[in-house]
């Protein structure tokens, strides 16, 4: 007989998403469970009323729903170590930055044993980390970016965008692992890049009275965890190392006009960027 329980979810990982996961289905009334690597915030979490209790080995087979909320290969790690202890029942979704890796392992487990799992990942966040810094309402209208096993399962669809409605996601938007790391690595990880790149140089330190909405625009991503992101940019080289050498490309035509003072030309570049933010605009 199923032990799975109605709105009852498990989070892995209590750091800024996964605490935010976890107050987001707590706010709405679930029984949250869940667990960190370290013991103190689950711990906390408990104490503060955010979980109902520790994710184990008995509590996760109540859970309809098991987020993972940590980095790729420490959301491998668990899945390998835990797949045998989920229900049939349950549904299991990472939150992890990159998919190809994880969401190939997570659908041999699923076929190996009898649980459902699709990949994800909620675009949202900030520039601070931990669970000191999660909220209930960090995905309120925000997207959450799901790779299913196949895409003609209508009800699998709906099941999922049933049990993210918790977290409040303005839209659910299911693709493939390959096309959600191409596009991830365009609009998520070259502006780390770009950012943390940009404020190396040694104006930056003189920047203060100087600067207005553009430079913390294009520097609050900069403040960052290296750790995680390395990680994520390792995963996705193939696809980032081709928008670094776009981005790259692009600058250079800039530099050239400039160094030849070519003012027919950098109008012409700067003319062709306005037009390409209006039409990304529009679509």
């Amino acid at each position: 007989m199923s032990q799975v329980k109605e709105r009852t979810v498990g989070v892995v990982g209590l750091g800024l998403i996964g605490g935010s996961i976890a107050k987001a289905y707590s706010a709405a009334g679930w029984t949250v469970y869940g667990f960190d690597a370290t013991p103190s915030i689950h711990q906390f979490a408990i104490i503060e009323g955010v979980l109902n209790g520790v994710l184990d080995r008995n509590s996760i087979r109540e859970c309809s729903i098991v987020h993972i909320a940590v980095v790729p290969d420490a959301a491998c790690k668990w899945m390998q170590e835990h797949a045998g202890e989920l229900s049939k029942e349950t549904l299991l979704i990472d939150d992890c930055g990159t998919k190809k890796a994880i969401t190939e392992l997570g659908f041999e487990l699923a076929g190996r044993y009898g649980f459902t799992y699709v990949g994800g990942h909620p675009m949202a966040g900030t520039h601070l980390n931990g669970y000191k810094n999660s909220r209930a309402s960090m995905f309120q209208n925000a997207s959450m970016i799901v790779v299913p096993p196949t895409f003609d399962d209508i009800n699998l669809f709906e099941r999922v965008k049933k049990l993210l409605e918790p977290m409040g996601l303005k839209r659910v938007v299911f693709t493939t692992a390959q096309d959600h790391d191409r596009m991830i690595a365009y609009t998520s990880q070259l502006p780390h890049v770009v950012s943390n790149a940009f404020i190396k140089s040694p104006t930056a330190q003189q920047h203060k009275g100087y600067s207005a909405g553009s430079f913390r625009d294009l520097t609050r991503v900069a403040w960052l965890n290296e750790n995680m992101w390395t990680e994520l940019f390792l995963d996705n080289k193939e696809f980032l190392l081709s928008e670094i050498n776009t981005i790259i490309k692009n600058l250079q035509e800039y530099a050239d006009a400039m160094e030849h003072d070519d003012a027919a030309r950098l109008c012409s570049l700067l003319r062709d960027g306005r037009i390409a933010k209006e039409l990304s605009e529009k679509s």
